[in-house]
């Protein structure tokens, strides 16, 4: 779930409220004594400055401040490229920030940076969550990651291009994917059949699509890395072999990300991808007539259709402001406030009320069928506290597994990812 450029926000709204505040304590000098400043920094949803996620949180912390006088919240909404450096950058500096929205949340546990969830959370926020993200925000036990917003993954196509290719259904299999992909190479001149990104900007989720569907996956049950199983590499040299050397993708796949690729299904340039909830509306404002399916398996015998992604919320200890934290966040994962981010950007609900509403609101029938995908989907090992610089690995470099040799690529994977995790469990 990524995008676009960092947005420092609120900035006119900030230094007024500065001004005001001197102006109020006139001689005291300083901030008011019974004010205490939050600092969020946020992942940015959007695909422009229309979109920003900016936005959304500007609205939110107003209604906040507006119910909460004694606690300010300052917003900053950064790109997934850039917000990972950019918190480091903060804290190097000595000013963390008090909550922190993205993607991820083991390496700031591994750090000792964050608040247990049950201490900024209130009871009734805790028991709202979906069960299934019951243990995904854990790191030995404990959970410190909160989940924000989530989503799955399905097949969209193309209709026209089916139709025009003479394909009558959406493949199942890989096998089906496959002759569909050639079909449509050979009828619909000038597009790409399949885009498989495995880019940086989604090559997690595209690889371990396929090493699920394929009998195999990132790491075992007890958390050990198995990314170059024999399955592993039986799904890299299949894709290699019968997708990329064919000519049935990108020339380079491990170049290529989401974002231009979901642009391209959107310019009926694509005819196959997987996707997640955002491509129903890029789709659907450009008029693309597409379908949507389950994830094709390896000859149904993949372990799972789906892969379940959630991005994160986590609250740090360095300011001390633990109770107003607890205030902001019960305002945050209300109902309204949760509808009114995930019908934004079309993600599900990470809350039962949220969740409830979408699921029987008939303007969100799209979404039921990413709703049922996370009932039984897969997820990242979020809680290891190596899956920061793993997930890193496998964005540099996985893509070079259906060009290069998909056995040494994904054996250096693998090594540097028991290194890593060798080194942070100790």
């Amino acid at each position: 779930m990524n995008r676009r450029v960092h947005v420092p926000t609120r900035a006119i709204g900030s230094a007024l409220a500065g001004a005001l505040a001197l102006t109020a304590v006139g001689a005291c000098g300083g901030q008011d004594q019974g004010t205490v400043t939050l600092k969020l920094v946020a992942a940015d949803y959007g695909e422009n400055q229309e979109t920003n996620s900016a936005r959304y949180w500007d609205a939110v912390a107003r209604d906040f401040e507006a119910a909460n006088p004694g606690i300010k919240v300052s917003v900053e909404v950064d790109s997934w490229t850039d917000i990972g450096k950019r918190v480091e950058d903060m804290i190097a500096a000595g000013k963390s920030p008090d909550l922190l929205q993205t993607g991820g949340f083991a390496d700031q546990v591994a750090a000792g940076r964050l608040y247990p969830a049950s201490d900024v959370l209130s009871m009734n926020t805790q028991a709202n969550f979906l069960d299934t993200f019951a243990h995904a925000g854990q790191v030995l036990g404990t959970q410190y990651g909160i989940p924000f917003v989530s989503s799955s993954r399905v097949l969209f196509y193309n209709k026209a291009m089916f139709k025009q290719a003479g394909i009558a259904q959406p493949p199942a299999t890989w096998n089906e994917l496959k002759q569909d992909a050639e079909k449509i190479k050979a009828k619909v001149p000038g597009v790409t059949p399949y885009g498989l990104p495995l880019g940086p900007e989604e090559a997690p989720a595209e690889s371990m699509l396929w090493t699920l569907s394929g009998g195999g996956s990132i790491s075992d049950d007890v958390g050990n890395y198995t990314i170059d199983s024999a399955q592993n590499q039986a799904t890299f040299t299949w894709l290699k072999s019968n997708l990329v050397s064919t000519g049935l993708t990108y020339p380079d796949p491990g170049k290529m990300n989401r974002t231009p690729v979901f642009q391209d299904f959107a310019a009926g340039k694509v005819a196959m991808l997987n996707g997640h909830p955002t491509l129903l509306r890029m789709a659907s404002a450009a008029n693309i007539d597409f379908g949507t399916a389950p994830i094709p398996k390896k000859d149904g015998v993949g372990r799972t259709g789906s892969l379940g992604v959630a991005d994160w919320m986590m609250a740090f200890k360095a300011n001390g402001h633990k109770n107003e934290i607890k205030k902001f966040l019960s305002f945050v994962y209300n109902r309204d406030n949760q509808l009114k981010f995930d019908e934004r950007y079309n993600l599900l609900p990470v809350t039962q009320d949220a969740f409830n509403q979408m699921s029987t609101d008939p303007k969100h029938a799209d979404l039921k069928q990413f709703a049922v995908g996370l009932t039984n989907a897969s997820f990242y090992p979020f809680g290891d506290p190596a899956w920061g610089e793993v997930s890193n690995r496998i964005k540099a470099g996985i893509g070079q597994a259906v060009t290069g040799d998909p056995k040494q690529v994904l054996g250096g994977l693998q090594d540097a990812a028991v290194s890593e995790a060798t080194r942070v469990r100790k």
